[in-house]
């Protein structure tokens, strides 16, 4: 069942989207630099100038600005709009399936940080502690609430346990074996922090989609760029991509494929 917006409705729900967006940029610069992502304002990286509220203007400053910062004329990176783009299609595509629910609040809430994930993990290969501890928090709660379609605290319990062991157990083998780690412990912390959002079928879900997709990465890279297969590959992006791809159609292809819709 699909919520029947109105352009209005939708269009809203993309603006608002695209500020979450703006904000993301913030998180995702100072968030592995340790710095305040409130305190202080937005300033140029090229000459540190403050940018005027005017010129922070989601997606439309950038073309409006050609890219340049206004004072000194440095280049603007086009992720920028990039970023404010996907988050207002997000928040416009969770607002079209949720409609004006909690749920909506909290499914965006955690694509939000499953984007952050995405750039900050393909930029220094680390996973912030701060969103995915905090997230499992978030997720059991909402649960609890009841804000979560389909799922209970139990199965919000049951995916943190399940995320967590299901990617442990196997690093801590590799590492004992070969003695070289093979997965972060933040990948291990962002799989339970899906299952919190997600449940036990969500983490199965998300593991293989990420495995997959990871995979042929791996081989594009390999094959393309001539990258070995010990050439470290963060492993987040794929996660985050796969847990937003399930909230939208994951419970569906299950359903489908397996015949699974008792057990939602």
């Amino acid at each position: 069942m699909y919520y029947h917006a109105d352009i209005f409705e939708a269009v809203t729900a993309f603006l608002l989207g695209a500020v979450v967006g703006s904000f993301l940029n913030v998180v995702i610069i100072r968030l592995p630099e340790g710095r305040s992502i409130v305190h202080p304002p937005s300033t140029c990286p090229d000459c540190s100038h403050t940018i005027n509220y005017y010129d922070n203007i989601p997606i439309l400053s950038f073309f409006i600005l050609r890219g340049r910062c206004r004072e000194c004329g440095g280049r603007i990176s086009l992720r920028y709009p990039v970023i404010e783009f996907i988050s207002g299609f997000l928040c416009m595509a969770l607002y079209l399936k949720f409609g004006p629910t909690m749920a909506f609040v909290v499914l965006l809430l955690f694509c939000s940080a499953m984007e952050a994930i995405f750039w900050i993990d393909l930029d220094h290969m680390i996973i912030p502690d701060v969103i995915s501890l905090n997230g499992i928090a978030v997720g059991i709660l909402a649960a609890l609430a009841g804000l979560i379609p389909d799922l209970n605290w139990k199965l919000s319990l049951g995916g943190v346990v399940f995320g967590g062991a299901i990617l442990y157990v196997p690093a801590l083998l590799y590492e004992k074996i070969r003695g070289l780690e093979g997965l972060g412990g933040g990948d291990i912390k962002l799989l339970a922090m899906i299952g919190a959002f997600t449940g036990p079928y969500g983490v199965v879900f998300v593991l293989f989609f990420s495995s997959l997709t990871g995979s042929i990465a791996a081989l594009a890279g390999m094959l393309i760029r001539g990258t070995g297969s010990t050439t470290p590959i963060p492993f987040g992006p794929f996660l985050s991509s796969a847990a937003i791809f399930y909230i939208f159609v994951g419970k569906e292809i299950i359903h489908r494929v397996y015949g699974m819709s008792n057990f939602f």
